[in-house]
């Protein structure tokens, strides 16, 4: 039942939205030239890899940029140890900063829903350098698919630490099933409202 809210939700949100994206796209695309969509290998359902999309919010040399800034920003590489996060992020643009702090950034994975490599609902999809930060609770992580929202986008995302982020991953997958997904769901409308622990 929950791919099928997926499938039907996911087309009907691209066929209303499909004239914002191709906006979005254009204006990534002027402001430096470089490609409009961002695609990173991320660790979806049953531990298997895919390529995660979004709208592109940083320079096109981030990852330069990030190495420079921690090889000489002590609190900076501490802060990016503990939840693969920055705060104040210079690789970020300022068209990228409205994109995330509003969430259109995400739309784009609409298309990995439909491919169903993730799902609506479920934990945000982490990178191979993240796995560890599970520990024997990855397992868990891997039984569902990742989401384009899910616990922890409403309880807090950002603000909330990477533990705590594991434990509603966890919690999210013993309890998975279609009144879970329609709570989170409708918990999700106010929390991108609010902006709630977006950077």
């Amino acid at each position: 039942m929950c791919r099928f809210l997926d499938v039907v939700i996911a087309l009907a949100v691209l066929l209303f939205i499909a004239p914002l994206m191709l906006v979005i796209a254009g204006l990534i695309k002027l402001q430096d030239g470089g490609p409009a969509l961002f695609r990173q290998a991320r660790i979806g359902q049953g531990g298997e890899a895919f390529y995660c999309l979004k709208f592109r919010t940083m320079v096109t040399d981030a990852e330069v940029r990030l190495n420079a800034l921690l090889a000489r920003d002590p609190e900076a590489r501490r802060e990016w140890e503990l939840d693969h996060k920055l705060r104040k992020d210079p690789r970020i643009t300022a068209l990228g900063a409205f994109l995330r702090k509003s969430s259109l950034d995400e739309l784009p994975q609409l298309f990995n829903v439909l491919k169903g490599e993730m799902s609506l609902v479920g934990p945000r999809p982490i990178v191979t350098a993240e796995i560890p930060r599970y520990g024997r609770w990855f397992a868990h992580y891997c039984a569902v698919r990742p989401g384009v929202t899910g616990l922890w986008q409403v309880n807090g995302r950002n603000d909330v630490s990477y533990r705590r982020r594991v434990a509603l991953d966890v919690l999210y997958a013993r309890t998975v099933g279609v009144r879970r997904y329609v709570q989170i769901m409708a918990a999700t409308v106010p929390a991108v409202l609010l902006r709630s622990g977006s950077y």
